[in-house]
């Protein structure tokens, strides 16, 4: 897959910050990802005070849900883990993990925030931009805001609220489940980010990109980074 653009990610937590305050003014929260025949999900796993990140990029076909490809990378990385900094954290190995992705997918799912975030620039939202596509945060808690939870069934909706404006909706996708998280990370608006995670959810608390990320990133962490990856169909 081709990386547009990408920054130095060893920084200090205060250029950090300063980094995210400038690419938060390049994030479009409107956009239409047109046919869509490819869908991806990330995910990232380490084990706990370790320093080596285990990426994933996991693509399926829509709207069957296929796994046609799976790619992963491992980096080690000298950034702690500070709530609200994840990307300068799981960044380079997430790039990597793209970078080594043959699929050219019309929408990425994340585990994690887009624009709902004290900055307004989760993981979602940040390696969107730097890829420049269509980007989904599917988080599993709320970072910040507030919202009320949502109705029972399968499909209802609650937005969250942060300084008066809505920046996310909790969505139920299972019932007696647990809701997510769902906000714009880029290039899509916020009605059709809510209504893919639905589309793509199949029994499951997690939409099926970011479930089968999440499966494989353990898979490949619990296997030190040694997996044989199947040819992409």
């Amino acid at each position: 897959m081709k990386i547009q653009e990408t920054h130095p990610f060893d920084l200090t937590p205060t250029e950090a910050i300063h980094l995210q305050k400038e690419l938060r003014t390049r994030i479009r929260l409107t956009g239409d990802p047109g046919e869509i025949s490819i869908v991806a999900g990330t995910d990232a796993s380490y084990a706990r005070g370790s320093n080596e990140i285990y990426a994933v990029v996991v693509a399926l076909r829509y709207p069957d849900l296929t796994i046609i490809e799976r790619s992963s990378a491992c980096c080690v990385t000298s950034f702690p883990y500070i709530p609200g900094l994840l990307t300068f954290r799981e960044g380079p190995a997430l790039i990597e993990a793209f970078r080594r992705l043959r699929s050219e997918p019309d929408v990425i799912f994340f585990d994690g925030q887009g624009i709902a975030h004290p900055r307004g620039l989760g993981i979602a939202s940040h390696i969107g931009v730097l890829l420049d596509r269509p980007t989904v945060g599917v988080a599993k808690s709320l970072l910040v805001g507030t919202a009320e939870d949502p109705g029972p069934a399968p499909g209802s909706t609650s937005p969250i609220l942060y300084d008066d404006e809505t920046i996310g909706m909790v969505v139920r996708t299972k019932e007696r489940t647990k809701p997510v998280y769902i906000s714009v990370g880029h290039r899509i608006d916020l009605a059709r980010a809510v209504d893919l995670v639905l589309a793509t959810t199949r029994g499951y608390r997690l939409p099926e990109p970011t479930r089968q990320a999440h499966l494989f990133a353990n898979a490949v962490r619990r296997a030190g980074g040694q997996i044989t990856l199947p040819e992409k169909e």
